[in-house]
C-alpha cells in the first residue's frame, strides 16, 4: 500500500501546473498600469476625450448665469430633446427655484420676466 500512495504522490507532482511567472516578470520590469482612457469605452470615453479637449461639463449639467433674457434675445438653453425642463432662481437670494417647461421653437417667460428659449445642443 506505501508503494501505492508513494507512485500516485510522484505522478501527482508531474502534472502540477507551473507558477505564473509570466505575469510576475511583465510587472516587476517596471510596466505600468493601463490608461483609463484606454479601458473605456461608449459614454464614459466620450466623456474623458470631452474633458481632455477642455469642454469641463460635456452633459451641461452645470448652473449657467441669466444673460439679458429679453423677447428678441432671450437666454439660449441647449437640449437633444424636443422639450426641456429648466429652474429659474429669479432673485439672488431666493430659496426656491421656478421650474417650468421649455419647448423647441418657442420661447417662454419665466414670472420674473427673463425669456428663455431652446435650441439645438452638441451630443458629446
Amino acid at each position: 500500500m506505501n508503494l501505492f500512495l508513494r507512485n500516485l504522490s510522484l505522478r501527482a507532482s508531474r502534472f502540477r501546473p507551473a507558477p505564473c511567472i509570466a505575469y510576475v516578470r511583465e510587472y516587476s520590469k517596471g510596466s505600468r498600469f493601463p490608461d483609463p482612457l484606454e479601458l473605456s469605452t461608449g459614454i464614459a470615453k466620450r466623456e474623458m476625450l470631452a474633458i481632455q479637449a477642455g469642454n469641463k461639463d460635456p452633459f451641461g449639467m452645470e448652473a449657467v448665469k441669466r444673460g439679458p433674457g429679453t423677447k428678441e434675445n432671450p437666454n439660449l438653453v441647449p437640449s437633444m430633446l424636443d422639450k426641456r425642463m429648466i429652474g429659474c432662481i429669479c432673485e439672488e437670494d431666493s430659496a426656491s427655484i421656478n421650474y417650468m417647461w421649455l419647448h423647441k421653437g418657442e420661447p417662454k417667460r419665466c414670472e420674473c420676466g427673463y425669456w428663455f428659449k431652446l435650441v439645438e445642443g452638441k451630443f458629446i
